[in-house]
């Protein structure tokens, strides 16, 4: 006997729901895969499940990838509002839970390992059943979806809804080895960042400043672009924190830097009701907070 057509919609659980809706985004497996953190054969096998316990094509395959059918597009709709009630569920469930858990964070790559790591120490002292995950990232994590409970950005968010405070500067300096400072102006050279990081302020700072003189190096990671300048590649626009505190780099004389970006702590608004991500962020303003000086550092150099 066939399972009539109730039936089948029950068996859809929401797992595969979540395949199908990565799979519709990304219009490949390979990239769903990637966003799922799974293999792209697992994401094929969970989504056809799931059109053989609803008994419809969701997708048509194609040779550039898969497309949804009109039955996908019209169930995508619903899928969508199943995964914005699931994600508000994990939100609430946050929200009534103690200072036990785990709570991620999402920054910058070297803010998070050079800046924020050598602080954590007292924070997990305070809260031992804390349980913290720090993710090094240069993309912006989507905090509806849940991929990261609190954020440092160095820019204000632009999605509607999320609750963002500035609670710093973030200045930058230019920075090399001492035998690259001895060196006339006119032959100086420098390592900045490739095509996909080179609208991000400090960059059209570095660009402007350069007029034409050579780039040794380019590399969309700032911790390469550290080690090249304490190698003697060239000078590096590195942020303060990370150039001054290095004995095997000196700041360039006479230089002002650009503008300082702020730095904004960013998260959830279902969150704020979460005791434990609701102490993390506090904490995390107070680091920054704290470490004032270190972070802006001196706004003229001679």
């Amino acid at each position: 006997m066939q399972n009539s057509p109730d039936r089948q919609n029950t068996q859809a659980q929401w797992d595969d729901i979540r395949f199908f809706l990565a799979l519709a985004r990304e219009t490949s497996l390979s990239a769903a895969a990637r966003a799922l953190a799974v293999e792209h054969s697992t994401v094929a096998r969970r989504v056809e499940a799931l059109e053989h316990s609803l008994g419809l094509r969701l997708f048509d395959r194609l040779p550039r990838g898969w497309r949804l059918t009109a039955e996908g597009e019209s169930l995508s709709l619903q899928a969508r509002r199943v995964e914005d009630e699931a994600l508000a569920f994990g939100r609430a469930a946050l929200g009534v839970a103690d200072l036990r858990g785990t709570v991620r964070i999402s920054a910058p790559p070297v803010l998070a390992s050079h800046f924020l790591t050598p602080l954590l120490a007292p924070l997990r002292a305070r809260w031992p059943g804390i349980d913290l995950e720090l993710i090094g990232e240069t993309r912006a994590a989507n905090l509806s979806r849940r991929e990261a409970d609190l954020a440092l950005r160095l820019s204000r968010p632009s999605a509607p809804g999320l609750l963002a405070r500035a609670i710093g500067e973030l200045g930058f300096g230019l920075y090399a080895t001492p035998a690259w400072l001895r060196r006339a102006e006119h032959e100086w050279e420098f390592l900045g960042y490739e095509d996909s990081m080179r609208a991000a302020p400090q960059e059209l700072w570095l660009e402007k400043f350069a007029r034409g003189r050579p780039f040794a190096l380019r590399s969309n990671d700032l911790a390469t672009l550290h080690q090249g300048a304490r190698v003697g590649l060239g000078l590096a626009l590195l942020p303060h924190f990370l150039g001054a505190g290095d004995a095997a780099l000196a700041r360039a004389p006479g230089v002002d830097g650009p503008a300082p970006r702020k730095l904004w702590l960013v998260l959830h608004p279902d969150l704020r009701r979460s005791p434990r991500v609701s102490a993390v962020a506090d904490a995390i303003a107070d680091l920054v907070r704290e470490q004032k000086s270190r972070l802006a550092g001196p706004e003229k150099v001679a």
